[in-house]
């Protein structure tokens, strides 16, 4: 038996153990049982396999922004507000300011689209980009924020989904932000950034 198969079962019979000691029924056992094992492989032997919403909260859009700055980070969210477009989702907002613990949060699941700046150090948004997207099975769609508009031929490298420059715009940024999270509803691809705007 494959060993994370068999360690997803061991956690599901120990969580079925603790329901028993509390009375519980038959069918809540075998609930037991059965979310043990669905989390474990979800985990650690099929990270695509997602039946619900692990990152966020039910019926919400899950947007990750990047920056070590917090001003970078406060004026995305207030740009975009919490429901920028009527047709989809609200937006459950989550922050990281450093590149580790970026790819961790990714790496659980759940992230619709990350929004990722540039100038970011001592990680950069545009390597963090491609690591992400070569190394995460549903990786989640990429916003890159650039400084220069010569910048925005890089994102044809860094793998992105679309690019949007400083100082932000905020209509601009939420009309891309919209465009990627239908494509994310859909299960569509969104056009890479490269194929919108290539070198000038």
């Amino acid at each position: 038996m494959d060993v994370a198969v068999a360690t997803a079962l061991d956690t599901g019979v120990d969580n079925a153990r603790a329901v028993r000691r509390g009375s519980g029924s038959l069918l809540t056992i075998s609930s037991a049982i059965g979310t043990g094992l669905q989390r474990r492989l979800e985990s650690r032997w099929c990270p695509s396999f997602r039946p619900f919403h692990l990152g966020g909260h039910p019926g919400m859009s899950t947007v990750l922004v990047y920056s070590d700055d917090p001003a970078v980070r406060e004026r995305v969210r207030v740009a975009v507000g919490r429901r920028p477009d009527p047709g989809l989702d609200p937006i459950d907002w989550l922050e990281a300011a450093d590149g580790g613990a970026l790819v961790t949060r990714v790496d659980q699941g759940g992230v619709d689209v990350c929004i990722l700046d540039a100038e970011a150090a001592p990680e950069g948004g545009m390597g963090i980009s491609r690591q992400l997207k070569n190394e995460i099975a549903d990786c989640p769609l990429m916003l890159l924020l650039v400084m220069r508009h010569d910048d925005r031929w890089l994102a044809r490298w860094s793998l992105a989904d679309a690019v949007v420059q400083q100082p932000i715009d905020p209509v601009e940024l939420t009309d891309e932000l919209v465009r990627l999270l239908r494509e994310r509803v859909r299960g569509l691809p969104a056009p890479a950034a490269g194929e919108l705007a290539g070198p000038h």
